[in-house]
Parts: C-alpha cells; sequence; structure tokens
C-alpha cells in the first residue's frame, strides 16, 4: 500500500511538473508577441507584431526544434514507432494517414488562433478560454459517438460558460477590436482543439498516439512553411537570436511537457492526470503574474477558477466507475 501510495504521489507531481511546462510555454509566447517586465526587474520581449504571419513565423521555428527531437525519443515513448509509420505507406492503410494529417492540420489550426489569442490578451484569460474545449468536446462526441451527456456534464458545461463569462474582459486597456479578436481565438482555438481530440480519439483506434503525434507535428511544421510562403512577415530587422532562443525553450517546455504528461498517465492513469492537468488556466493565471506581472480583477480570477474547477469535475466523472456514474444520468 505504501509503495502504491509513493507512485500515486510522483505520478501527481510528475503530471502537475508537465503541467507548469505547458504554462512556461504559453508565457513565453506572449513574451515573444509583447514586452513584458519579468520578475519586476527587467523588460524585455515584443521581438515580432501580433500578426498572422509572425504566427507562422513562430510556429514554424518552434516545429523545427520539436519535429526532429520528438523523432529522437519517439522510439523510448513507444519502441514501434517507426515501424506503424513504415507501415503506413502500404494503400491498405492510406485513410489512417489521412486521419492522421487531417488531425495534424486541426493541430496547426488551433495552435495558431492560440498564438493569436496570447499576443492580443493576458496569458491566463486565453488560456482560459481556450480550456472551454471540454464543452465542445462533449457536444462532439454527443454527435459523433452517441455519447449524450450526463446531467454532471450538463452542469459542468453550464459552470464552464458562467466562468468564461466571468474571464473576458469587458473593460481593456487596448482597443475594442483587439480585445474582440484575443477573445474570439481563443474559443476558437478550443473549438477546434475539441475536434482534434475527438478525431484523434477515433484514429487511435488504429495508430498507436505517439506516431500520431509526430504525423501531427510534422503536419504542423509543413503548413507552417505553406503559409509562410503565402503570407510572408515583414521581416525587417527581426532578432532572430531572442526569437530562436525562445522558440527552442517552448520547444522544449513543450516536448518536456508531452513527455511528462505520458509519464504521469502510466503511473497514475489518463483520468487522474487529466484531473491534475485541468489545473494548467489557474496556473497560467500564477505564473503569468509572478513571471510578467500580469494581472487580472477578482472577476476574471473567480471564472478561472470556475472554469478549473469544472474541467477538474468533469475529468473526475471519466474516473468515476460506469456503476457510479449512472446515478448522474
Amino acid at each position: 500500500m505504501r509503495t502504491l501510495s509513493n507512485i500515486n504521489l510522483t505520478g501527481l507531481l510528475i503530471v502537475l511538473l508537465a503541467a507548469i511546462f505547458f504554462c512556461f510555454h504559453n508565457v513565453i509566447v506572449r513574451i515573444l508577441y509583447s514586452q513584458q517586465n519579468i520578475l519586476g526587474i527587467w523588460q524585455t520581449g515584443g521581438f515580432v507584431a501580433p500578426t498572422l504571419g509572425h504566427s507562422f513565423l513562430l510556429l514554424l521555428l518552434r516545429m523545427l526544434w520539436v519535429v526532429p527531437l520528438m523523432a529522437l525519443i519517439s522510439h523510448r515513448l513507444y519502441s514501434n514507432t517507426w515501424l506503424e509509420i513504415n507501415q503506413l505507406k502500404q494503400p491498405v492503410n492510406r485513410p489512417v494517414v489521412w486521419e492522421a494529417m487531417g488531425c495534424g492540420f486541426l493541430m496547426f489550426l488551433y495552435l495558431v488562433l492560440l498564438y493569436i489569442s496570447i499576443s492580443f490578451i493576458p496569458t491566463g484569460i486565453a488560456i482560459t478560454l481556450f480550456f472551454t474545449y471540454p464543452i465542445f468536446t462533449a457536444l462532439l462526441a454527443w454527435r459523433i459517438f452517441n455519447d449524450v451527456p450526463s446531467l454532471l456534464r450538463w452542469l459542468v458545461i453550464g459552470l464552464t460558460l458562467i466562468g468564461t463569462f466571468l474571464t473576458i474582459p469587458y473593460a481593456y486597456e487596448g482597443e475594442q477590436k483587439t480585445l474582440v479578436l484575443g477573445v474570439s481565438t481563443g474559443i476558437a482555438s478550443g473549438i477546434v482543439y475539441a475536434g482534434y481530440t475527438v478525431f484523434a480519439q477515433k484514429s487511435f483506434q488504429r495508430l498507436h498516439p505517439v506516431p500520431f503525434t509526430w504525423i501531427s507535428f510534422a503536419t504542423t511544421l509543413i503548413l507552417s512553411i505553406l503559409c509562410l510562403i503565402i503570407w510572408q512577415p515583414d521581416e525587417g530587422n527581426l532578432p532572430w537570436l531572442a526569437i530562436t532562443i525562445g522558440s527552442l525553450l517552448s520547444a522544449l517546455f513543450t516536448l518536456a511537457g508531452h513527455v511528462l504528461n505520458n509519464w504521469g498517465i502510466h503511473l497514475i492513469g489518463a483520468s487522474r492526470a487529466a484531473i491534475v492537468g485541468a489545473t494548467n488556466p489557474a496556473l497560467t493565471v500564477v505564473l503569468a503574474g509572478i513571471a510578467i506581472q500580469e494581472s487580472l480583477s477578482y472577476t476574471q480570477i473567480l471564472g478561472v477558477c470556475l472554469v478549473t474547477f469544472s474541467i477538474a469535475l468533469l475529468n473526475y466523472e471519466k474516473a468515476v466507475p460506469s456503476a457510479e456514474k449512472k446515478q448522474f444520468k
């Protein structure tokens, strides 16, 4: 029993560390877009303007690191990664390839939308809006898998909507157009991510998550290159060293987050890991407050907490045995 408790504690700490790494990535993206007061000590950031072209550029630079790094560690994560990828060359597996690439397109789209949102509004708010995705996931699962939402899920959806409403900064220092764009892209990124998770779940029946994720990353890289050819950013005198370092840190935190999260899932299970991962919006607010001095109103903090609680409650429901869940229906 003691050993099991130690494993659970270790797993929880690992998943929590993964969530913190994801938060660091979010804050780094914010710094790349706008000048920030780091730890209240020095000013840095604002290396690129919040434009569509620069969003493609940052995503490209991030994936240039993530794709090869993921390729290097994929065998350790899943020994048959490259065997399964090679098997996708067979004509019979062509539908699986299209599914994986389609999810790669959704990954590309939700990341671009999230980058745009973070560039325009505070990081914690953007991430909280993104984390409305369980609402849309539940609705899509209802539509595609005939997974009728339970009473508890409807309650979670309602609480999440209320939390989102409280989080939106109706009084904003910037232009109203900027606020609307940041909020709308934040919510849109959550909608697209919901589609990604639902279709990924379907694809996992025929392809392991590790090769699937690598294909999604590679597809995102290719799409970033293609979009940069069409929407070329005004490069001017960009501080390439700072942007490259920021992109590398972003990639490392992202990859470390994924690896640690998968390790934590192995130790404590996906449901418990998801409950811990639900703290991401709140952790992002705390980290952004400490690292770059971002502040939210009490109402917005309440909204973030409500969304975080709702997501954790939804993930808890998934962890409850089926016999117990029936009482919520």
